[in-house]
Order: C-alpha cells, then structure tokens, then sequence
C-alpha cells in the first residue's frame, strides 16, 4: 500500500496538481503533453514513448509557432517515407537538370538560383533531424549555419559586383579597352558593289519569299529566327537554319534532319535555298538529347555561354557558335568573351578555342548587346562611379534606335564584321560627338571623334526629303565616302520594299542625297559635298564629282529662282543644261551666244532624282525639256 501510495504523489506531481507536505515539483509536465504520448501513435512503446513531448521540452516550435506544424509532421514520417522523398528529389534534381541544363559554375546566376533551393531544404532537413533526433539535436541545430552562411556568401557576391564598391568603378571602365582611330585611314573606301542596300527586316521577308518557292520544305519547315549577318566569300550575307515546323513535324523527320538553310545576299537582294549534302541534326528545335543548347551545355558543363550564332565556314557547312563568358566583377558582373566553342550543325562535332585563336572565318564572337554594354561601363565610370551620378564629366553613352532599342548596325570590312554605333553625351539628344567601331571576332574597339547627327535624326532627315512618297528609312550603315564619314540609308516602302537609297553626312547633316540607285547616289552625294565646300576642288576631281568641260554656247537664258538669279546655258552638240548661279558666278553675264567658254561642273544635280524640285522647273523653263538634269557649275576659268 505504502509502494502504492508513493507511486500515486508522483503520478499527481507529474500531472502538475499540488500534493500537500510536497514541494518536489520538478518533474510535473503539462495534462496535455501526457495526454499527447498517450495516445500518438507515432510516439508509444519504449523506445520512441515521449519523443514528441521531449521535442517541444527542446525547443521546438509549436503548433502556434510558424513553421511549426510543418516541421511538426515531417518530423513523425517514417524513415520509410523520408527515404522516399529525398530519392524523388533526387530524381527531380536529375531531370531538371537534364532538362534546363544550366552551366555548373559558381558564376552563374542560374546555378545559384539552385544553390539557394538546395539550401533551403537543407535548412529544413536539418531542422526536421534536430526534432526528431534527441542525441544529436544540438548538432543539426548548428549545422544549420551552413545552409544560411550559403545564402550569405550570395549576398555578399552580388554586393561585391556593384560599382560602388571602391575600385569596381575602375574595372567596369577597363572590361572594353577603347583606343582613337583615324577614320580615313582605318576604314577603307566604300566599294559600292559591296555595300548591303538591306536591313535584317527585309531579309526575313525575301528569305521567306525563297522559301515559299519550295513546297515541300514550307509543309514541314520554317525559317528560325537566327538571321545572322557574316561575311561570306567576301559578301555581306545573313544566314539562318530551317526549323521543324512543330513537334509533330519533328517526329516525320527527325531521322533525315533538317536539308537546307536560307542565305540572303545584302547586296543584290537575292535570296536563295541551299540544299546540304548533309542535314542539320542539331538544331533549336530538336526538343531531346540533340537540341543544340542542351547538347553543347551537357559537353561543357560548366562554361556559361553567351548569345549563340548561326555561320557558315568558307566551304559552306553550318557551323553554330557559342562565346563563353568570364565574370571579372564580384560574383556575377563585368562580363566579357574569354574563349568560343564551335559545334558542327551536321554531325555535332565540336572545336574549344581560346578567344585570340578563333578562326578567321568566324565573324561573331562578341555578341553585339555585350559590347554596346561594355562601352557603356567605360563611357558612364571613366572618372569614377560618384562622376557617374554628380559631375558626370565627360560620361558618354552610346546611341539608340528609333524604337527605343539599342541602335547599332555592322560594317564589313575585309574578312570580319564591325559593330558600329554612335556615342553621344549623356545630356545630348539628338546630336553625337563620335561614333566607335568594334571588330566582333576580337574585341578590339576604336573611337572616332565626330561631332555630328545621332543615327534617328539622319534616319528623320531622310524621311522628310522624300516625305511625299512616306518611304520609311532603315537604320544607317556607315560608310567612308571619299574620306567622309557617311550615312547610308535604304528607303522602303510600306510593304517593305527598298525603292530609293539616300546618304548624309555625318558632320554637315543639314542636306541630304539621295537616288534611285546606289550609283546615283553616290554621284548625287560627291556633286552636293562639292557644293558646299567639304570636298576640296582636288578631291572633287578624284572623286569624279566634277568634271571640266568647254564648248560654244547655244543658248543663254535667265531665270529668278527663290529670288537669285540664275543663268542657264547650253553648248553646241550636247544636249546638257549648265546653271550658272548669281552672284557667285557673276562672270556669266560677259558671255553671249557663240562664245567659247570653260568651266567645271558637279557631276550629278543632288534634286535630279527626287524628280520635283525648284532646278528641274527651273529646267524645263529655260532648255524645254521639263525633267532634265541640271548640271550646277562651281567654277569658270
């Protein structure tokens, strides 16, 4: 009885209930904890009785607590279901990996994204093995530090990347290296049967015009979206790859791959189909084991790639180009080109080179939105990041588009391709005060300082020459024009078409030429910088501007013409009609009918091809043949 009698104080102390002429109350534990062990099912028989109750004893959170019930559950699943879970996740890891294939490189945005779902899991992991583990709980609560310390060693490497840490300011600035150019001399004349007459929106439309030629590649292929410019045989073309046209397509023919690829020639406007002896087997639209991106990323684990492109080597077989990229800022800025992976479309080979041993027939190592970028960091931290904000002395940036995008256009020159793009200061709006050429199979950039018209306004100037006919100008090339830096323009029309091609120049922007074809003007272009002094009489005269001629006069005749004055004369034997403008030319009047007389000429009437100005009525007054080019005279001897 006494034994019993023990045993029942104890119980009720347990319980929590005083029991008068005892103070031992330490080992009471609430009703509901014992109520809890008793009847949890998880938790009854001698080797797991109580676990629950000396989990909370431990410092679990509670039902009330955030979080609490979640670890609370995991926390009472068997071993069994706990080992089935991390293999699922395991596999899910696997598959996602295989699927969306992210480059295994700490510098990677991607990866890191990862990282921070593998930490959070572990955080979780951890804190569901100190609930369920008595022995070793404190040791699971601190190795929770682990998985924060992740997460902060993130923090601490996207922080290290921004300009405002001392001396990333430096480093942003010095990722492009930039030296001066001597435009004339680096940029080699303009051979006008080179120059591509068409921007990458038309090549789209004649390629999808080629291939609507061939029916039985339309009903199972489209064109992708590649487009890219390269010099090809010492052309300017744009190429792209045909696609399976849907995934159903893809299961018709994806033993025989894919036949063929669009080349479209920039100068001639020619586009063609080109038929392989061997197809495309890796491609964008192969959705398994040979899309390209997955391919080329499962054989090169941890290289970050940059934009790929789409190039033809010098005998014509597709090859697909992927710069790799190299991080010189904290963890993931300060991006630049440090090596290229080339992959053959046909039979997946692939070739690894360092960026300096690419080889020449490669045109596009640097993509283009990265170089604008990194003129940028040089053009907007040359003093400093403070100077970037405050004084802003001599912080440039480069030019946009009309549409707000980055605007930028490729120059061929020899065996490469140059991005170019204007540089304006960053309180200008509509002026430039150089422009950069950049080659995109080396990185080496040049600045030529010239103090001129931003690329929209040429493109506004344009449109606003020929504003009766609505032509819509594309965005300009530049090109050397008797040493001039020039502006040249297509001008299409509405439904895309090019019907007239236009040139400014860059530093005297106010007049524009323009032409039916290259060749005119061209011509009407070297007559109008003769005219207004840009060109001297001695490159006037190599350029073919001007031209000397001598002869009898047949007619004179007089005209007023936005109140000057104006003689025109015909000779004997041509049917040209020479305008001698006043007072410039004030020695015409001491000439008659019959006299011989010399002078020279601007080889082409810069209003001649725009058919309606005030010189061709002027024209058609005094030679009556309305319409006629009106050779201006510069000069009589």
């Amino acid at each position: 009885m006494a034994r019993d009698h023990d045993d029942l104080l104890r119980m009720l102390r347990m319980m929590g209930i005083p029991v008068p002429g005892s103070d031992e109350t330490d080992d009471a534990i609430p009703v509901d904890a014992v109520i809890g062990d008793a009847t949890d099912g998880d938790t009854a028989g001698p080797g797991t009785g109580g676990r629950h109750s000396r989990a909370k004893h431990a410092g679990a959170p509670g039902p009330g607590h955030p979080g609490g019930e979640l670890f609370d559950t995991i926390a009472r699943w068997s071993r069994r279901a706990l080992i089935i879970a991390v293999v699922v996740l395991v596999i899910l890891l696997a598959a996602s990996y295989w699927w969306f294939h992210p480059a295994l490189n700490l510098q990677s945005p991607q990866v890191w994204s990862w990282i921070l779902i593998i930490a959070v899991v572990a955080a979780v992991a951890l804190k569901v093995a100190s609930l369920r583990s008595d022995a070793h709980a404190k040791l699971f609560g601190r190795l929770i530090i682990v998985p924060v310390a992740v997460v902060a060693a993130f923090v601490v490497g996207v922080i290290a990347g921004t300009p405002i840490i001392p001396g990333n300011a430096e480093r942003y600035a010095t990722v492009l290296q930039t030296t001066n150019g001597d435009f004339a001399a680096d940029i080699e004349e303009v051979d006008y049967s080179e120059v591509p007459v068409i921007d990458r929106a038309s090549a789209v439309l004649l390629g999808a015009r080629a291939m609507g030629s061939i029916p039985e590649y339309v009903s199972q292929f489209e064109i992708s979206d590649a487009y890219s410019q390269i010099n090809y045989h010492g052309r300017p073309v744009r190429v792209s790859p045909l696609v399976y046209a849907d995934l159903f397509k893809w299961l018709s023919n994806r033993e025989t791959g894919i036949p063929a690829y669009v080349l479209v020639d920039m100068v001639t406007q020619q586009a063609e189909v080109v038929r392989l002896d061997e197809p495309i087997m890796y491609s964008e639209s192969e959705p398994l084991s040979r899309n390209i991106d997955r391919y080329v990323q499962l054989a090169y684990p941890s290289y970050m790639f940059d934009q790929k492109s789409f190039e033809l080597d010098e005998e014509g077989t597709p090859w697909w180009v992927y710069p790799v990229q190299r991080r010189t800022i904290g963890l993931f800025e300060g991006t630049t080109i440090q090596r290229v992976v080339l992959v053959n479309a046909c039979t997946g080979e692939t070739q690894d080179y360092a960026i300096e041993d690419v080889p020449a027939w490669v045109d596009r190592a640097y993509p283009s939105d990265l170089l604008i970028e990194q003129y940028n960091w040089s053009g907007a931290y040359v003093h400093g990041w403070l100077n970037s904000w405050l004084g802003q002395r001599d912080v440039v940036r480069t030019t946009s588009g009309t549409d707000g995008e980055l605007g930028y256009n490729y120059l061929a020159q020899g065996d490469d391709i140059y991005l170019y793009t204007g540089v304006s200061s960053v309180t200008a709006d509509s002026s430039i005060i150089g422009f950069i050429l950049v080659n995109q199979r080396t990185g080496e950039s040049h600045f030529y300082p010239v103090a001129g018209a931003t690329e929209d306004s040429a493109m506004a100037s344009a449109e606003g020459e020929l504003q009766n006919l609505r032509y819509q100008a594309t965005f300009p090339l530049l090109l050397n024009v008797a040493g001039e830096p020039t502006y040249f323009m297509s001008m299409k029309d509405d439904a895309g078409l090019v019907k007239m091609y236009a040139m400014i120049n860059v530093e005297h922007y106010q007049n524009v030429a323009t032409g039916n074809t290259v060749a005119a003007c061209q011509d009407s272009y070297l007559a109008m910088l003769a005219a207004d002094g840009t060109l001297s009489d001695e490159q006037a005269a190599a350029s073919g501007a001007q031209q000397d001629v001598s002869g009898a006069i047949a007619t004179i005749a007089q005209a007023v013409i936005d109140g000057n004055s104006h003689f025109y004369v015909t000779l004997e034997g041509s049917p040209e009609i020479y305008d001698f403008a006043l007072p410039d030319l004030l020695g015409i009047v001491r000439y008659r009918v019959g006299d011989t007389i010399s002078f020279t000429y601007m080889a082409e009437e810069p209003a001649a091809d725009a058919g309606d100005s005030e010189g061709d009525a002027a024209a058609g007054d005094a030679g009556g043949a309305a319409g006629e080019a009106v050779r201006q005279v510069t000069s009589i001897e």
